[in-house]
């Protein structure tokens, strides 16, 4: 299995977002700098993702959504996010194949996945597809931002966060919520009930917020090059199938 940490990349100190798709949209954190504390926080809920990616400040943004579509076949580093996290592999789902977005139904996205790689599509693959579509024509659209909006899964950050051990319950459990939860609070005391008291929780869950600190935490782990980088390949359209934490 090949992996790869990137080189520190040139982004200003200014700009770290953390986003993590949710039921209401986006749920947006940004730290105006790190280290800082859970009141230097901001955080939006967001329909649209181009407002956050085309601020004036170019944030740096670390987003719980595939980036790069294989046209067939599984992607690389789906597989190899699935081999290190063990018990938890079940959370990376195999990510839909390109010709997927151009389906309006179930049916015709699983007949267009098996006719590319030879497997129906997932329900919840098909789910994403909505905000799979929103930040793929984003980014086809605007090229200069391929080098900052990079895909992470947050299983395989707090993996690394946790030493490099998965979490060992899954994350809608009790269990699971308390062992995220603590290592998101011994790095931002405070932030979880902050954001957790100024939205719906039928918008946004419990496990969304911890899912966006640990996007944002994999940010400053790519902002200082220290972050794990699986997978590289191209996609059909240049784009790379990459999962970083």
């Amino acid at each position: 299995m090949k992996t790869t940490t990137p080189k520190a990349l040139p982004i200003p100190e200014l700009s770290l977002q953390g986003v993590d798709g949710c039921r209401g949209g986006w749920l947006v954190i940004t730290a105006p700098a790190l280290p800082c504390s859970a009141a230097e926080l901001q955080w939006q809920l967001l329909e649209n993702l181009q407002s956050a990616l085309s601020t004036p400040a170019q944030p740096l943004t670390a987003v719980d959504m595939p980036v790069g579509l294989a046209e067939a076949g599984p992607r690389r580093c789906d597989q190899e996010a699935r081999r290190l996290l063990g018990p938890r592999r079940s959370s990376v789902f195999p990510a839909p194949v390109r010709p997927c977005l151009a389906a309006s139904t179930y049916v015709e996205a699983c007949a267009l996945s098996a006719a590319a790689s030879g497997r129906r599509l997932s329900q919840q693959a098909y789910h994403l597809l909505p905000r799979i579509r929103q930040l793929d024509a984003l980014l086809q659209a605007n090229r200069d931002l391929w080098p900052r909006v990079w895909e992470v899964h947050p299983e395989l950050a707090f993996r690394q966060w946790n030493g490099g051990v998965p979490m060992a319950a899954a994350k809608k459990t009790a269990a699971g919520a308390r062992q995220r939860g603590s290592l998101v609070e011994s790095w931002l005391p405070g932030a979880v009930e902050a954001i957790r008291a100024s939205l719906r929780r039928s918008l946004v869950a419990d496990d969304d917020i911890l899912d966006a600190l640990a996007c944002l935490w994999s940010a400053a782990r790519l902002r200082s090059g220290e972050a794990l980088t699986l997978g590289g390949d191209p996609d059909p359209t240049g784009l790379p199938m990459r999962i970083s934490a």
